[in-house]
């Protein structure tokens, strides 16, 4: 059995529906568990949150932009433990985004582990290997150059945690019957980069790793049938003698067009 590996979220598996798993003795703060809402007719209640202030949300906006634009994916970790509750808390955050018919299919597994991470590099170093000795192909590879990245994958092991996101192909209910879930990468996504965003607030760095293929996570997770994953996120306190590539996001005006 894997060690000390919580799945912190998860809905439903190949064996029917679940709740959030273990809420309670995670800390995730939550009003009730979740349950299926498949056939369930429309139910609406009052949303009404407070209005805030014009000059507080430019103010909000303007201090959300400036810190977002200080952050950077760092491959270079520190092996300094972080609170785990932080992980925790942005994992919760990255639950509340929204999903194709809100069937959330995601499933957040959060390793501490250090046997399991060294298992896990080992098979992505081996993956990763076959890629840059010919399987991305000479573009793929020139768009990498910049980046300084190789085969050798130490962020998985220097890192004090692991986020290994699954997304959710389908579910079953109680009786077996198979139900396809709604737009799940767009889904798992967002969900992802508000992840990204709650850690880096928070304090922490991140890297999003999707080695190709990444099938043995499955199979290294136990993770069941219904599950692919989706990547993999170190996450810690960069490194003493951390550095980072020299490059340059896009001016507002090549991203951002006004009808």
């Amino acid at each position: 059995m894997v060690k000390t590996v919580r799945t912190v979220i998860a809905t439903h598996e190949t064996e029917g529906f679940r709740k959030v798993t273990s809420a309670t003795t995670i800390g995730i703060m939550t009003a009730a568990h979740w349950t299926p809402t498949y056939g369930d007719p429309f139910e609406p209640v009052p949303y009404r949150p407070a209005r805030m202030p014009a000059e507080e949300s430019l103010a909000t906006a303007a201090d959300l932009r400036r810190r977002m634009d200080a952050r950077r994916t760092v491959r270079m970790f520190s092996t300094d433990p972080v609170p785990e509750q932080v992980l925790v808390d942005a994992i919760a955050v990255a639950a509340t985004a929204p999903s194709g018919a809100h069937q959330q299919p995601w499933t957040f597994v959060l390793i501490e582990d250090q046997e399991t991470k060294q298992r896990i590099r080992e098979a992505a170093e081996e993956e990763e290997r076959i890629s840059y000795e010919g399987r991305l192909g000479d573009e793929w590879l020139s768009a990498l150059r910049p980046l300084g990245t190789d085969a050798v994958k130490t962020h998985l092991t220097d890192a004090p945690y692991l986020i290994v996101v699954f997304q959710q192909r389908y579910f079953l209910d109680e009786d077996g019957t198979k139900h396809k879930h709604y737009y799940v990468d767009e889904s798992v996504g967002i969900a992802v980069g508000m992840l990204i965003t709650a850690l880096h607030l928070s304090g922490l760095a991140a890297l999003t790793h999707t080695p190709s293929p990444m099938r043995f996570l499955g199979e290294l997770l136990e993770r069941p049938q219904n599950e692919k994953a989706f990547a993999v996120i170190p996450v810690g306190y960069p490194a003493d003698d951390c550095v980072v590539p020299n490059l340059v996001r896009k001016s507002l005006d090549q991203v951002l067009i006004r009808r």
